[in-house]
């Protein structure tokens, strides 16, 4: 592996233990010849999470497994991955298995491509076929639509978690919980560009999810307020100049 990997795949992971393996397996097959590195990073699981991604690293060398001493929720460990990242493009994927590994080649070649807008900072995945059951497609299509309609970010998909993405403009966004749902229009609000693509989507392989969906609409309609009020506050200088 090189000293400066051309793409760092951070995948947040909170009780995960039975998803992690094939996880490693498929970024590292979907990546295969390229200098990569993967940071799975541990949010204070309670099962054997954290003790299967290290013995992973034995058989995975571009493996990197960061741990947080308390549980920070998922855009706290998107953070500390990308904080600890050493590649200048980012990959992003939820620990749950359903977003696919072999889609990152294509989001990051998109983001590199000769003739992309000079502002692209991010190409975002859309899930194109969500394998979710019907209650929790409805809450998403319900908070998605609030979301879009109040943000105008053009997101109609902002829960998946497959992205790609340059660090230096993730680095220039506040940092709140829950963040990682509105990085297209805090990305936007900085001046940079988003492009959404289709993406596949699966079946969680194994464990239960770590949000509902009550738990999601009270959380969004609070950091709504929030995101609306950072976005007026800003002010852009245009660009500078050294002299």
């Amino acid at each position: 592996m090189s000293d400066r990997p051309e793409i760092s795949v951070v995948v947040p992971v909170h009780n995960e233990a039975g998803n992690v393996p094939g996880l490693v397996a498929e970024i590292a097959g979907a990546l295969s010849g390229r200098a990569y590195e993967m940071i799975f990073v541990d949010d204070a699981s309670r099962d054997e999470t954290r003790h299967i991604l290290a013995g992973l690293k034995a058989t995975h060398p571009e493996l990197r497994v960061l741990s947080h001493r308390q549980n920070a929720g998922q855009s706290r460990a998107i953070r500390t991955g990308i904080q600890a990242a050493r590649a200048e493009i980012i990959g992003t994927l939820d620990g749950d298995g359903q977003n696919d590994p072999a889609d990152l080649p294509a989001l990051y070649r998109r983001l590199v491509r000769p003739d992309a807008p000079h502002a692209l900072a991010m190409v975002m995945g859309r899930r194109a076929t969500r394998k979710d059951t019907l209650w929790k497609r409805f809450g998403s299509r319900f908070a998605n639509a609030i979301r879009r309609r109040l943000l105008r970010d053009s997101c109609d998909d902002s829960g998946c978690g497959i992205k790609v993405m340059r660090r230096v403009a993730y680095l220039h966004l506040p940092y709140f919980d829950h963040m990682h749902r509105y990085m297209p229009a805090l990305i936007s609000a900085e001046g940079g560009a988003v492009e959404f693509v289709d993406v596949n989507h699966r079946e969680r392989g194994s464990g239960t999810s770590n949000y509902s969906n009550f738990g999601r609409l009270w959380a969004a309609l609070s950091d709504l307020r929030g995101v609306i009020w950072l976005i007026r506050r800003r002010r852009h200088p245009g660009g500078t100049d050294e002299l």
